[in-house]
């Protein structure tokens, strides 16, 4: 009797631990959609995008400027990697990052400055500011959405 008590306490144990295991593995990393959006950034500063689309969903929506562009893949193909192509540096500065959990879903805003120097030696400027969402799926963190737009910085003193 003394066993079959021993033995279902240590099963009650194990079920608890297991349990609380895999409750710990489908909380959502705190930190994971910053490093996310972290990373996309890494790799534009570096102008090289390759195996980026990981940090997105297959189905995410990129929105710049009032322009829907499509999942990662197509804003990828048309759009950024095409500009990328024409710069000699990308650089953020003043980068600012706010996460907001709501469950399994995390609202980042991002506010920075970023400063393009063209492969022709024409220098761009701009203030942004982007929205992204993105989503746990249990393992990690993929932006699913993300609409950012850019204006000329104001004169000092205006």
């Amino acid at each position: 009797m003394r066993s079959m008590l021993f033995a279902t306490k240590s099963a009650v144990a194990v079920l608890s631990i297991s349990l609380a295991t895999a409750a710990i593995a489908q909380v959502p990393d705190r930190q994971g959609p910053a490093a996310v959006l972290a990373a996309y950034k890494s790799a534009v500063e570096r102008l090289d995008i390759a195996g980026v689309e990981r940090l997105f969903a297959p189905d995410a929506v990129i929105i710049e400027s009032g322009k829907v562009e499509g999942n990662f893949e197509a804003y990828r193909d048309h759009h950024l990697g095409p500009e990328l192509k024409e710069f000699k540096s990308f650089t953020y500065g003043d980068y600012k990052v706010q996460v907001r959990l709501e469950g399994s879903v995390a609202v980042a805003t991002e506010t920075y400055t970023y400063r393009i120097v063209l492969k022709s030696d024409e220098v761009i400027e701009r203030a942004g500011a982007a929205t992204s969402v993105l989503k746990w799926d249990g393992q990690s963190w993929q932006i699913i959405s993300t609409h950012s737009s850019s204006r000329r910085p104001r004169a000092p003193g205006k």
